[in-house]
């Protein structure tokens, strides 16, 4: 592969040091940084010179929380609280998914989040040989896993836990490394302790992460109580899940003490700020969080919940929020909320060897924004511009393993007329 090399940007670096080269640059081969810093005077070494004209690159985005396919329920079912939208509209809806619908509810969330700067997602659905497919045909890197409601028979249980054990065997690290997999029980209030206890033990078994819903919503804890005599947190230490890497997504009514179990287990979180706000779930301690040391991640949840994938706004929002409720403007700062969707997000999902800073020797997985924009200026910290002032919407070009996957705006490796179309086909039933 090419030597190439990004000038007259202003690098974003979002490494230890947070470092911004205003005008900088980013090499890269064999998929791989070579290089950043300071433009360097002789650029004859390199086989392709892209100039950036000024705008921001920065890491490209990780958002460590979805279901995709479930972009084809956008606007189905808004303005209800959790359980009911769950159980009277989204579940009886999802019963009549097919494997084209989640091959091309799919690849519209690609779409929608390689344009808006995220190249790294976390997916947990089903019909999941399809979502990886889809995956690796658009040059996005995610971890995936097949979710695993706990309903039904003990066959139909069975079933799901060896479906989701054959994919995440047969898909960890496909797609040039692109594809990584987990195992996920959906939540303890979905899934009996054995189930969960029999998934913990496949995920040992295969050497794979965790992935589930945990402590949403109030009555989902006060279920937890009541059924098993334990909040959520406790439940599961005890059913061996922190034994294994767990990332646990909403987290949204913890208590102190159990902050500190999921401390001690260096259980990762992902907090969905818009999708716990818009089904009026709660809001998350995550001040308390970021103290005591958790990684904190941000993700989008579903855009049937959302309703959108742009992570720049659960940016904006996460740096928003804890000032206002706790009237203390210095609460997570702009470069803390940045870190929360690129290196945190790494983190989250134990990839930060890999991605979410720009450094020589991780991937090469960036975005440029155009910046060129009157709410950019002046120029005075351009990460408080890229929280405060940026969208999605102002993504220009996306790069994953050093392949260009937009260019303008445009996404190269995927069709967007034909997603669209077939999409509107398919719901036209619902």
């Amino acid at each position: 592969m090419s030597k190439t090399i990004v000038t007259n940007g202003t690098i974003i670096t979002v490494n230890a040091m947070n470092q911004v080269y205003k005008k900088g640059a980013i090499a890269f081969e064999n998929g791989k940084i070579t290089y950043v810093g300071e433009v360097p005077q002789d650029l004859s070494e390199y086989d392709e010179v892209i100039d950036a004209q000024g705008n921001y690159v920065l890491p490209g985005l990780v958002n460590t929380h979805g279901h995709a396919s479930m972009s084809l329920l956008r606007g189905y079912a808004d303005d209800l609280p959790l359980q009911q939208w769950l159980e009277e509209k989204m579940w009886p809806i999802e019963a009549q998914y097919t494997k084209e619908h989640a091959k091309w509810g799919t690849y519209l969330s690609l779409i929608e989040m390689l344009r808006t700067g995220t190249t790294t997602f976390v997916d947990m659905y089903d019909n999941m040989d399809e979502v990886a497919k889809a995956v690796e045909a658009s040059g996005a890197r995610a971890r995936l896993c097949r979710g695993m409601i706990g309903f039904g028979t003990d066959e139909l249980r069975q079933s799901k836990l060896e479906e989701a054990s054959s994919f995440a065997r047969n898909w960890n690290n496909q797609a040039n490394g692109r594809i990584t997999t987990m195992m996920s029980p959906h939540s303890p209030y979905t899934c009996t302790p054995q189930f969960i206890e029999q998934i913990v033990s496949k995920a040992v078994e295969l050497d794979a992460p965790i992935h589930i819903h945990m402590s949403e919503t109030k009555a989902e804890v006060e279920l937890n109580v009541k059924e098993y005599g334990e909040r959520p947190v406790k439940h599961l230490e005890k059913l061996g899940v922190f034994s294994q890497r767990s990332l646990v997504a909403h987290a949204v009514h913890v208590e102190d003490w159990e902050m500190d179990i999921l401390a001690k287990h260096d259980v990762k979180v992902s907090h969905n700020i818009i999708s716990n706000l818009k089904l009026a779930s709660g809001i998350a301690p995550v001040p308390d969080m970021l103290n005591k040391g958790i990684t904190v991640s941000l993700g989008t949840d579903s855009s049937a919940s959302n309703n959108n994938l742009d992570l720049f706004e659960e940016l904006k929002q996460v740096a928003l929020l804890y000032k206002g409720v706790h009237n203390d403007a210095t609460l997570i700062p702009a470069d803390k909320a940045l870190q929360m969707a690129t290196i945190h997000g790494a983190e989250a999902i134990w990839l930060e060897d890999q991605i979410g800073s720009l450094e020589v020797g991780k991937e090469a997985d960036f975005v440029v924004m155009n910046t060129q924009q009157a709410f950019y200026q002046p120029a005075h910290n351009p990460v408080s511009h890229l929280v405060y002032s940026g969208s999605g919407r102002d993504v220009k070009d996306v790069f994953v393993q050093g392949k260009q996957v937009v260019k303008n705006g445009e996404c190269l490796t995927v069709d967007e007329e034909k997603v669209i179309f077939e999409v509107n086909r398919l719901v036209e039933p619902f």
